[in-house]
């Protein structure tokens, strides 16, 4: 296993930034950098052993400083929207930056995605840890409570990526960390992802309102598109006339994974059959939000000249809880919060 760091830009403020690559005995590479620790590349061969990027992003930190809607990037304090852009916790009623049309959307203005993390590297026989560190202090983007933050990446001699986080808290706080990678098993965004067959390991689904809010109930996927309990491509259904796929413009939903949270599970497979590669995700989470890239609309130039286009790429966010409804008045009192996907 080795870890490589080479220069990767330096940010508006003067902040040097690095780009780290962890190759594993079996040549699969995976690049991240500690801005926003954001993953930029993971190399994988096909079914011909051609080794090819599997993931979305760009070529230079510029393009993620000015364009990156979450490409590959630690999602933080809250991964997904919190409606109203304001939040409750033992009776005081937080506002914070409304990003999202009316909602706060993955941690506000500068969230976790946009902040230099500092970096400890880890090589091991057992596999490469890039273990980054980040303190958000007592009331930025108008979050309660000093909180520090260690989200660790692993890469194994069996070609997985583990990512751990942890989180401490020296009050109540709000605190849900995911991972936002667009993945395309095929070309990395040259073309759709509809014909790449999704399997998910969840009986029930979070639906959600006009503002792509959750409405606060569980509802099951069978009889509906929502249902990938047994595997179909991801465009089988997308257009069907539903008004819940109307709402998010495709898929942008919390599925609720079967069995125990806190109990490592499977959550997802997915296959992309011309090239023969498989995606499998495995969490500790109760909740996974599928995203078929419905708001990628060819404004985007990418790595190697790429455009992404509508539904080019696709996110599989494991999380602890999906949105809040408004008004949110969930007291979450949290001194450490771990997650792994």
């Amino acid at each position: 296993m080795s870890i490589e760091k080479q220069p990767f830009g330096t940010t508006l403020d003067g902040t040097d930034v690095s780009l780290y690559t962890l190759t594993n005995e079996n040549g699969m590479q995976v690049k991240i950098t500690n801005y926003g620790g954001t993953v930029t590349s993971i190399l994988v061969p096909d079914k011909q052993g051609n080794v090819t990027d599997v993931v979305l992003g760009f070529d230079d930190l510029g393009a993620y400083i000015k364009d990156s809607p979450y490409f590959g990037c630690i999602i933080g304090r809250f991964g997904n929207r919190i409606a109203g852009g304001q939040f409750k916790l033992d009776d005081k009623v937080y506002k914070l930056a409304v990003n999202n049309g009316p909602n706060h959307l993955h941690g506000g203005e500068k969230g976790f995605d946009k902040q230099v993390w500092d970096v400890v590297e880890h090589p091991s026989k057992d596999g490469g840890v890039l273990e980054l560190h980040y303190h958000s202090p007592d009331g930025e983007e108008n979050y309660p409570g000093n909180l520090d933050v260690v989200v660790s990446y692993t890469l194994t001699a069996e070609n997985e990526i583990v990512i751990r986080y942890r989180a401490s808290t020296d009050q109540k706080t709000l605190v849900n960390l995911t991972n936002h990678t667009y993945f395309n098993l095929k070309d990395a965004g040259k073309s759709d992802v509809l014909n790449h067959v999704l399997e998910l390991n969840a009986d029930h689904f979070t639906p959600i309102n006009e503002k792509l809010i959750p409405l606060g109930k569980i509802q099951p996927v069978q009889g509906t598109p929502m249902g990938f309990t047994q595997p179909k491509p991801i465009g089988q259904d997308i257009d069907q006339d539903d008004e819940q796929l109307k709402r998010a413009g495709g898929y942008d939903h919390n599925f609720v994974i079967k069995g125990k949270a806190g109990d490592v599970r499977f959550v997802a497979r997915v296959t992309d059959p011309q090239s023969g590669r498989m995606l499998e995700v495995y969490s500790k989470e109760p909740g996974v939000q599928f995203y078929s890239g419905n708001f990628l609309d060819g404004t985007l130039t990418g790595k190697q000249n790429t455009v992404y286009q509508k539904r080019h790429g696709f996110c599989l966010e494991t999380r602890a809880l999906s949105g809040f409804s408004e008004p949110a008045g969930i007291s979450v009192d949290r001194a450490a919060a771990r997650r792994s996907i």
